[in-house]
């Protein structure tokens, strides 16, 4: 097979390029590993920048989010003994987040994909990248006990932190930062009508949050021991524990139930520099993680996708290299905001095993900062939104 970009990953990242490059007339194909039954059944957040709200609207994606998406404000933040504070990014920024899950977005671009008739190969198997330091990389796959090879110009990683994109690259040309917190989240779905907003709270025995998935399904998380596996937390120990977690009347609106899902998620932060080697880019989860904090993941994975797939069509399109050259040092610089501010959040809102007296001072105070300095609102805002793209 020979294709102008081989896509590595269906998930939101590698569709949405497909769907992008397919759009200007770029010929691609899409490796996944799993089943796309498997993709589909991954349940992930869904709170979505405007950045990319617009895309999502700008290429013809965005018809059932309009119908069942839910326009956000901004999100709560609760804390223990003291006022609650409202991330107010409509008031500071003029624009607004949407809660719509990741999961629909999939679907949405699955549905695309098969009307457009494209590329898309589910359950490749021992995928493995060559010659990606030369003009003529290619890929090879198996499927179904036969050995296939996708001869392209380009490569594009969008197969996630244990995808074999990044380690294509040689150790002695990629630098890795990696941040691992000392403790992770337990989070639960139950089919019960969900809280109005986005709600983190924070308490002296740990961090918990309410989010939104549909009318009728809500995603609660609380702070936990590395250690702890889903098994060790019971609805009756999560609900409690949950519940103590929020002031009293908040937690009074909470409407719980027999979970359905139940998973222990741990935190991290990770980059791995260049984003680009030879004709390899790498695009999402397979360059950078973000602690869910920020609810950065999702966006900052099409943020990356928003700069590839300019630099793409303008090399195959106009004969311009200069995007291809510059698209890991422009992604970095966002991927590296958005690492700053989940970074912050997380440290903000979470307590941290084995913290001194002072760390904990110095909490309050950024607490109270936000409280009373309208500058730091607006620059938190601006930051959460999710900064514009560079031109």
């Amino acid at each position: 097979m020979k294709t102008q970009v081989c896509i590595i990953g269906g998930g939101p990242a590698g569709l949405m390029l497909s769907h992008i490059l397919d759009a200007n007339g770029i010929d691609n194909v899409v490796l996944e590993r799993q089943s796309k039954d498997y993709v589909l059944s991954r349940i992930r957040a869904g709170v979505l920048e405007a950045n990319t709200v617009q895309m999502l609207r700008d290429y013809g994606l965005s018809e059932r989010m309009d119908q069942i998406g839910k326009p956000k404000d901004g999100t709560r933040i609760l804390w223990e003994n003291r006022p609650e504070f409202f991330i107010d990014v409509k008031k500071w920024t003029g624009k607004q987040m949407m809660a719509y899950g990741q999961t629909y977005i999939t679907e949405d671009l699955y549905a695309a994909r098969d009307r457009d008739g494209g590329a898309v190969i589910c359950e490749a198997r021992n995928v493995a990248l060559h010659e990606i330091e030369s003009d003529s990389p290619h890929v090879t796959y198996e499927k179904d006990g036969v050995r296939h090879r996708v001869e392209c110009r380009f490569i594009a990683g969008c197969d996630g932190f244990h995808g074999p994109s990044r380690k294509a690259i040689p150790e002695r040309s990629r630098s890795e930062y990696l941040r691992e917190y000392p403790f992770g989240w337990m989070g639960v779905m139950v089919e019960q009508p969900p809280l109005d907003d986005f709600i983190y709270a924070y308490h002296s025995e740990g961090m918990a949050m309410a989010a939104q998935r549909n009318p009728m399904l809500s995603r609660y998380y609380v702070q936990a021991p590395i250690t702890d596996t889903p098994e060790d937390w019971s609805d009756e120990r999560f609900w409690d524990t949950l519940l103590h977690r929020f002031p009293a009347d908040v937690a009074a609106k909470i409407r719980t139930g027999p979970t359905i899902e139940k998973s222990m998620a741990p935190l991290r932060s990770f980059v791995s520099e260049p984003m680009r080697h030879g004709s390899l880019f790498l695009a999402g989860d397979a360059a950078h993680i973000v602690p869910p904090t920020g609810a950065k993941g999702l966006n900052l994975a099409f943020s990356d996708v928003h700069y590839l797939q300019r630099a793409l069509v303008a090399f195959f399109k106009d004969g311009q290299g200069a995007l291809i050259e510059r698209y890991s040092d422009t992604a970095l610089r966002r991927v590296w905001s958005a690492e700053n501010i989940s970074w912050r959040l997380t440290k903000l809102l979470h307590v941290f095993p084995g913290e001194d007296a002072f760390a904990q001072k110095i909490r309050e105070n950024d607490y109270d900062l936000l409280l009373m300095s309208e500058a730091a609102q607006h620059a938190l805002a601006y930051e959460y939104i999710g900064l514009p793209f560079e031109a």
